[in-house]
């Protein structure tokens, strides 16, 4: 659990997942959890690397994996945060509310990021501050969702319709910094959605693509090779 939420976001999703089921673990969950267990031994050198030559913005990324609990109706949400070249601020975890729709799933996750964008958009803000830098309140945090009734419905505020008219004004918070140049929410397409990586289990190839993605580097890649003479 440390790893997942501090060093190895690469494995916040499984680990969120098996978490679920300390209880009233199984063969199955055990056999999970030596998977992962494998995965971090083959994997002791990789972590995240910050490169100094990286844009000094911080970009967030929102996606959710609908009814990935079919059982209790609920939704994996799932947010990362890059700065520097690699993340931040990640985080994967199974929504409280049961949503009617993936709109309403996608409006739930994107209001988790924005909250954790705000906080962390204040203690950026002090930093520079203290340091003497620029202030960046009047640049806006570009957030990224790939689904585009989300990003319409959070543009306009909300809309009292048959198919909205049950989802939580709260929820529309987001709107509020979109209108207040806080944050400026973009869409993506899924393939380039970092935030998969928190939703929902991944084909290797995409999952080391993301992986890589979002800064995680194996110490054996960042050495210089020596050649023969």
């Amino acid at each position: 659990m440390y790893l997942a939420n501090n060093t190895r976001p690469d494995i916040a999703f499984s680990v969120n997942l098996l978490a679920r089921y300390s209880s009233a673990r199984t063969k199955r969950h055990w056999n999970g959890i030596k998977h992962v267990l494998r995965y971090l031994r083959g994997t002791t050198d990789m972590g995240l690397f910050y490169s100094n030559n990286s844009e000094p913005q911080i970009v967030g990324y929102a996606d959710v994996g609908y009814l990935s609990d079919p059982h209790k109706g609920r939704s994996q949400s799932g947010y990362i945060f890059i700065f520097g070249g690699a993340a931040i601020s990640w985080r994967s975890m199974k929504q409280t509310l049961a949503a009617t729709s993936s709109n309403h799933s996608e409006i739930m996750a994107l209001h988790e990021t924005s909250r954790e964008c705000i906080w962390l958009r204040s203690m950026i803000q002090h930093i520079r501050e203290n340091c003497g830098l620029t202030s960046i309140r009047d640049t806006p945090t570009i957030l990224y969702e790939d689904n585009a009734a989300c990003i319409a419905q959070i543009r306009n505020g909300y809309i009292k319709g048959d198919r909205t008219k049950h989802i939580s004004p709260k929820f529309f918070y987001t709107h509020e910094l979109q209108k207040n140049g806080d944050i400026d929410v973009h869409q993506i397409q899924s393939c380039n959605n970092l935030a998969d990586l928190f939703t929902k289990a991944l084909p290797t190839t995409t999952f080391r693509k993301m992986a890589h993605s979002i800064g995680m580097r194996r110490l054996k890649d960042l050495l210089p090779t020596s050649g023969g003479a």
